[in-house]
């Protein structure tokens, strides 16, 4: 059975139900409420996101697909601007997993923010106030939370930046990653008196039943981990997860990038901006959309000259960290 899923392409398909059965030892087995998209509407942000992503090496898309059949996440690592988070993105929108749930990372992040956050002061001034309502008006589930519902097909989890967590984040991650399930205490302890409690989730709009306070998965998210290298991950966190390292864009594929997101005419006028980028790249690293930026911007200069021409590129093609 063939486990390569995902193409690469930016072309939408539904070979998600062809993926194979999971490891015996990643088999989940939530209880699913409904076969309706998740969310409100896909995000066309979203959608654009991934469609002018391209996938350009077999090595890549080898990773996503493992990351796929063996439901491990997925932990990236490159420079900024490699298409780390672009990658999530592109999987969401070509096997069409609807809109990527995205967990930005702090150092002050924990388990439970991305699980889930419960306005208790809230609710303890309006039950003063004598408006106080159900419980579930004042909890949503996070991204990860979210991400975990019981659904026919698994969600994009982008867990972004995970090198700037609290060094305990990713021990904290295992056992969800593991076990795929999660209890919320707060509905928990009222589980015999009030067993089924409508919360919102993470996406616009939609709410959802939590039954006796837990959340266990039916398919495991495709979670993606991004890190830009600044710090070392536990052995027991790096064993669990498919890694990939992703160099940063080639001089043809900086020109795919240019074509998908600005058109063929701003590839044939690009060629000479492309090599300035790369030589700034040689200094320290520089983003991929600091060169679109670049083009974009000289492509509608309002001067016209070439010493205008060389003000904005100065001004947009500046080495991130200049060595």
């Amino acid at each position: 059975m063939n486990w390569h899923v995902f193409r690469g392409d930016a072309t939408p398909h539904d070979g998600i139900q062809d993926l194979p059965p999971p490891p015996p030892w990643r088999t989940f087995d939530g209880e699913v409420d409904d076969d309706a998209a998740p969310g409100a509407t896909v995000r066309a942000v979203h959608q654009r996101r991934g469609a002018v992503y391209r996938s350009e090496s077999r090595e890549e898309i080898d990773a996503v697909n493992a990351a796929l059949a063996l439901r491990r996440p997925l932990l990236l690592t490159g420079s900024p601007g490699a298409g780390k988070s672009s990658l999530a993105y592109a999987v969401a929108y070509e096997l069409q997993l609807g809109p990527v749930l995205h967990w930005p990372i702090i150092s002050r992040s924990t388990v439970t923010d991305g699980l889930y956050q419960y306005d208790a002061l809230s609710r303890v001034q309006d039950a003063t106030l004598a408006v106080g309502g159900d419980i579930g008006a004042y909890m949503r589930l996070g991204p990860l939370g979210t991400a975990l519902l019981p659904r026919r097909r698994p969600r994009v989890l982008l867990i972004d930046e995970i090198d700037k967590s609290d060094i305990d984040l990713p021990n904290d991650l295992l056992t969800i990653f593991e076990d795929g399930e999660y209890t919320i205490p707060e509905l928990a302890r009222l589980a015999e008196r009030q067993p089924e409690v409508e919360v919102a989730s993470a996406d616009a709009d939609d709410r959802v039943v939590i039954r006796r306070g837990h959340v266990r998965c039916r398919e495991f998210p495709f979670v993606v981990l991004t890190s830009n290298g600044e710090r070392e991950f536990p052995p027991a966190f790096l064993r669990r997860c498919i890694r990939l390292r992703l160099p940063p864009p080639s001089a043809q594929q900086l020109a795919r990038i240019v074509e998908a997101h600005l058109g063929d005419d701003a590839v044939a006028a690009s060629g000479p901006i492309i090599e300035r980028f790369l030589a700034v790249r040689g200094f320290g690293d520089v983003a991929t959309d600091q060169l679109l930026n670049a083009i974009y911007l000289t492509g509608r200069h309002a001067d016209g000259d070439d010493r205008g021409r060389e003000r904005v590129l100065d001004l947009l093609l500046q080495a991130l960290d200049p060595a």
